[in-house]
């Protein structure tokens, strides 16, 4: 691994999510390793019954009722979030600098539950747009979740959201981390946040376009590289890391999840939905020269994989052409225990892997019945935990819509 000053090495001293099948990380992970699906049965206007992963968190832990009704779900959450990390990391929040503080969000989209809720609601005034909600504006800005993070906690340091559709999450923390690596902020709060099942028009869109989930059993309707996966399941919910500097870490004694090692972000320019294994690979790839890794050097894979016929095969050929010689690098899923998060699905499934650095162990891709041989590759890890040692790096893939893709790669801290 390139080795950087400890002024540009950045790690990850605090967690706080949000999922379907947990509330923080000890939940979340002890989920993984049992099995237990987030996804439920679902109904939502307009479209009707079908299935959804949905966040339980105690939003009102950090917020007031009134709080609630003038912000957003996404603002919610990531203010869930924030507050959930900010604990977890133990720093001394009161005596932070506020101005030196950093908030990056990514986003698949915003605003898009507001909007449907307020047509929603004028309906019953004949569509009189007098009665439309004078907090539209503030509540549907593209920097929504972040600024209500910073209005919530008092932050005076740069905010803003990340628009990158599903890799959205693994962008906000790639930003964090170059933005402490550049000296612009000493404290940074990164990650991805979705708050996608509390709009219809995404069910119906994927529905229209045969891509979302079918089963008889909501447990099992998330079932990436299953022959008879036919599509995603819409989850909301939310993952925010606290980044700091190696140095100032150690300074205070904080406990360290992993050290950010490695990163590559490029687009397809292909197709506006379908991926393209070739700028895959290449991205994972761009990664690896990031970190100055191998590919045999990372242990555990988490893929991207939602489920959809094409999209998975394309990216276990993705993997193939980068991985295909080693024979110690271990493969999951995340996604086929709690739906497609869209904007946090990267830095959720991140996390949901961090704890594998202390008890060496890979959680499973659950729900494969019949593995489709076209996603047949070495070491992909199935239907139960898999104990496999040391564990010292991390790749997470995370791609999205319009052809964008984010890979980034954690290193188990061992000291100096």
């Amino acid at each position: 691994m390139a080795r950087r000053e400890e002024s540009e090495r950045i790690v990850i001293t605090g967690v706080g999510l949000a999922s379907p099948n947990g509330a923080n990380l000890d939940e979340f992970r002890r989920a993984l390793l049992t099995g237990k699906s987030g996804v439920v049965p679902y109904e939502i206007r307009y479209f009707g019954k079908t299935f959804a992963g949905v966040c339980n968190c105690d939003v009102l832990k950090y917020q007031t009722r009134r709080e609630l009704r003038r912000g957003t779900r996404a603002g919610s959450l990531s203010i869930y979030c924030v507050g959930e990390a900010l604990k977890d990391c133990g720093i001394d929040w009161e005596n932070v600098p506020k101005d030196n503080v950093g908030v990056y969000i990514g986003v698949t989209e915003h605003g898009n539950v507001e909007t449907e809720n307020e047509i929603y609601e004028i309906k019953q005034y004949d569509y009189d747009c007098s009665y439309w909600s004078h907090h539209h504006n503030p509540r549907t800005v593209a920097n929504n979740p972040a600024g209500e993070v910073t209005l919530h906690y008092g932050i005076t340091g740069p905010h803003y959201c990340l628009g990158a559709a599903c890799a959205a999450g693994n962008a906000g923390l790639i930003q964090g981390v170059q933005q402490l690596r550049l000296g612009e902020v000493d404290f940074a709060l990164a990650g991805g946040v979705s708050e996608s099942i509390h709009t219809f028009g995404i069910f119906a869109a994927f529905n229209a376009q045969n891509a979302l989930a079918r089963h008889e059993d909501a447990t099992k309707a998330s079932r990436p590289f299953d022959v008879d996966r036919n599509g995603i399941v819409v989850s909301e919910g939310g993952c925010v890391y606290t980044l700091e500097r190696l140095s100032d870490a150690k300074r205070r004694g904080a406990k360290i999840y992993g050290e950010f090692v490695g990163y590559g972000m490029n687009s397809d320019a292909s197709d506006f939905v379908l991926p393209n294994a070739e700028r895959q690979a290449q991205c994972v790839q761009k990664a690896l020269r990031n970190a100055g890794l191998a590919p045999e050097e990372i242990d555990v894979v988490n893929t991207h994989a939602t489920a959809t016929v094409a999209g998975d095969a394309l990216e276990i050929d993705a993997l193939r052409e980068v991985f295909g010689g080693s024979k110690k690098t271990y493969i999951n899923n995340t996604k086929s225990f709690i739906g497609h998060a869209m904007g946090a699905a990267g830095v959720l499934e991140l996390a949901g892997n961090l704890p594998s650095f202390n008890d060496g162990v890979v959680h499973p891709t659950i729900n494969v019945d019949n593995l489709d041989p076209k996603c047949e590759i070495a070491n992909l890890v199935l239907n139960e935990p898999k104990e496999v040692g040391n564990i010292r790096y991390i790749l997470n893939n995370s791609f999205g819509m319009v052809g964008i893709n984010a890979v980034t790669i954690v290193g188990k801290y061992e000291g100096d």
